[in-house]
């Protein structure tokens, strides 16, 4: 039996997925996927399906790449993810299908507690305060009976924990297989158990990473893998610039001068001036942020000169010499030392690093990528290249039909066309076969979109007091179960900050806003809200919260977005990639800022419809969706809900949803 037969029979109404895994229900558009995900196997071709939310595209790549009997590697866009996939999507396909195969989780060592750092920590002179010294120790407790190292398992631990750098390592200063603790190391048998399992579960950073430095594992990994799928891939081109540049921040030099004094006070006390050392490092560094001045943080300067906009450029060359100067004496004195201990050869070779590319940001940027300075506590230099296609291409379309690879790449929304463009084309992926698999959801039953008229425009001062008066009259007329999500951090704060004044004095709703508590217990506190008749909740959100948020149910039955998510026009990227555009003789608007708008409009929308139950509402409080020709395409990328005319409809609707909520959870 071939491939796609099995797949068809496993997908089968009475198939084995029916038969063994929880709350199965066979889907055309799930199958259809599964089926071209087995044809992709079996013809060694790289595949681009956009499956929209509720078909289920998780069981349509794993029983395919399953049955197939390969090496699989599968790559999604986030930590929290990967923990899904592998702790319960994986196993509960394993066990349904009965396939023998061997899993693996594989992370970026950051996730990993390192031995040797956490040994070391108690003992430096600079560890954070006396909270930190309590995390310490639980960290301590823990690592005894820990065999994963995986800090995701250790209960209670902020993601945000002054702590983790402390007892995690970074390429930078892992001392690799010189480590006094080299044996027991976590992040090298995670690699290991990777190396040997039939399917490993990595993310898009991990991948990416590897690509730039070959030291995440993965370039031992992908010579032995044929079938490798990247989930979540709209998030492909973003992460791969990030890591395909070049990068310096005052973070960076500041973290080394730390490490080095540290290092040297515990291990060659006496034998160098190591607070000299580490101090003329610190004050290059500082000098470098000072040249910025106040510029406002969260800001990006273009850097198209010999230096960042705004900047004297004699200035900043001599402050960008002087951390090269501080660098280059901290080698030589570094390298007196080397024999002593491991640290500090790992020590020496970090410094060299970071006075190579001190001095490559004072030569021109290389042809065909942007360069710019990031502006906040720290200062960030970055050097990136406008799109991955180079790198994927390289890779993806292989000249060796030997060594042919099925590579397939699936998300909700990959673009607002039919050949997925947006995706394709900045992923070098236009000679992949595309699919779009559409919702099994009845949207035109279970939702409603909204636009206000007489609306204030977006660019007048107003229209965020408005968004947030609004936001707050609906919200109070359903009960919270609402999220607003933001296009820029200033709106988030002021619409926060707003609503939070608006129910003040409320004891049904509570008002959530991004920041104020880690992410995940932000959206666990948010669902759990409303339930067994208590407070309703609003969550105002922007950025990582227009994607990847999973709230079913009566939890969320309104969201409300504040403007049309179009790029920033003076974001240093941006405007590279539109001069790009222009220079081809295309329009920057109709080729990059409208389908950037109406993809990251399909995400924010695709918050509200979770399930074949979910009920809601969807309101965008920009004019231009109704009044500019450009319109009608935006429109076009939402799913097909139905079009409220007034408010009094919108209320109508919100009554009803309200009307149903109480009768489903009477008052207690």
């Amino acid at each position: 039996m071939n491939l796609e037969s099995q797949v068809l029979e496993a997908f089968a109404p009475e198939g084995v997925l029916a038969r063994a895994a929880e709350h199965f229900v066979p889907r055309s558009g799930q199958t259809e996927m599964a089926l071209a995900v087995a044809r992709a196997i079996e013809g060694a071709y790289p595949l681009v399906v956009e499956a929209s939310t509720g078909v289920g595209k998780t069981f349509s790549y794993l029983v395919p790449a399953l049955l197939s009997g390969e090496r699989v590697l599968l790559s999604t866009a986030t930590k929290a993810l990967q923990d899904q996939l592998f702790g319960r999507d994986l196993p509960a396909l394993v066990k349904a299908l009965g396939v023998p195969v061997s899993t693996a989780l594989l992370k970026g060592r950051g996730s990993y507690l390192c031995l040797h750092r956490m040994e070391m920590a108690r003992h430096d002179a600079n560890f954070p305060e006396r909270s930190s010294l309590r995390t310490l120790a639980k960290v301590e407790e823990w690592a005894r009976g820990t065999d994963t190292g995986d800090l995701a398992e250790l209960p209670g631990l902020d993601e945000r924990s002054p702590v983790i750098p402390w007892v995690t390592s970074t390429r930078e200063n892992c001392l690799g297989a010189q480590c006094p603790r080299f044996r027991a190391c976590h992040v090298n048998h995670a690699r290991r158990e990777a190396l040997a399992a039939d399917v490993v579960v990595i993310n898009h950073h991990l991948f990416f990473a590897d690509l730039a430095v070959r030291e995440s594992g993965v370039a031992e990994l992908l010579p032995t893998v044929r079938i490798a799928i990247f989930d979540e891939a709209h998030q492909l081109n973003e992460t791969g610039v990030q890591f395909l540049g070049k990068n310096l921040s005052t973070g960076q030099l500041l973290d080394f001068a730390r490490d080095m004094l540290g290092t040297g006070l515990q291990l060659a006390r006496g034998l160098l001036d190591w607070q000299a050392l580490a101090g003329a490092t610190e004050h290059a560094a500082r000098d470098l942020r000072l040249c910025v001045g106040k510029a406002y943080p969260g800001s990006k300067l273009r850097w198209t000169d010999a230096a960042p906009e705004g900047l004297a450029p004699v200035e900043w060359a001599q402050a960008l010499a002087a951390v090269s100067t501080a660098l280059a004496g901290a080698c030589e004195a570094l390298n007196t030392v080397s024999e002593m201990a491991p640290d500090f050869v790992r020590l020496h070779e970090r410094a060299a690093e970071l006075e190579a590319r001190a001095r490559a940001f004072a030569l021109d940027p290389e042809p065909g990528g942007v360069r710019w300075l990031d502006v906040g506590t720290q200062l960030r230099l970055v050097e990136s290249p406008l799109d991955i296609a180079q790198a994927i291409q390289a890779r993806v379309f292989s000249d060796d039909k030997a060594a042919a690879k099925t590579w397939v790449f699936t998300s909700a929304t990959l673009g607002d066309d039919a050949q997925l463009s947006w995706f394709t084309q900045p992923c070098g992926l236009t000679g992949a076969t595309v699919l779009q698999v559409g919702s099994p959801f009845d949207y035109a039953r279970q939702a409603a979109f909204y636009v206000p008229r007489n609306f204030p425009k977006p660019g007048d001062p107003t229209h965020t007091a408005a968004v947030a008066a609004s936001a707050a009259d609906w919200a109070r007329r359903l009960g919270g179960r609402t999220m607003v999500l933001t296009t820029t951090l200033r709106a988030l704060r002021a619409i926060g900050e707003a609503l939070q004044a608006s129910f003040e004095s409320s004891a049904e709703i509570e008002v959530l806003v991004q920041g104020a508590m880690p992410k995940r217990t932000l959206i666990e506190r948010f669902r759990q809200a409303d339930s067994h008749g208590g407070r309703g909740c609003v969550l105002v959100a922007s950025a990582s919260f227009w994607e990847g948020i999973d709230v079913p149910g009566e939890a969320l039955q309104l969201v409300i977005i504040d403007k049309l998510p179009f790029p920033p026009p003076n974001d240093p990227m941006v405007e590279a990639r539109s001069r790009l555009l222009e220079s081809e003789g295309k329009s920057a608007f109709n080729d990059y800022f409208l389908p950037e708008a109406a993809v990251a409009l399909k995400q924010g929308a695709g918050r509200l419809i979770r399930r074949e139950t979910d009920q809601g509402v969807l309101v965008v409080c920009d004019s231009r969706l109704a009044s500019m020709g450009y319109g009608k395409r935006l429109l076009r990328a939402l799913p097909p809900m139905q079009r409220l005319a007034s408010e009094e409809e919108l209320n109508e609707r919100l009554d009803l949803l309200t009307r149903t909520c109480t009768r489903a959870h009477p008052p207690t």
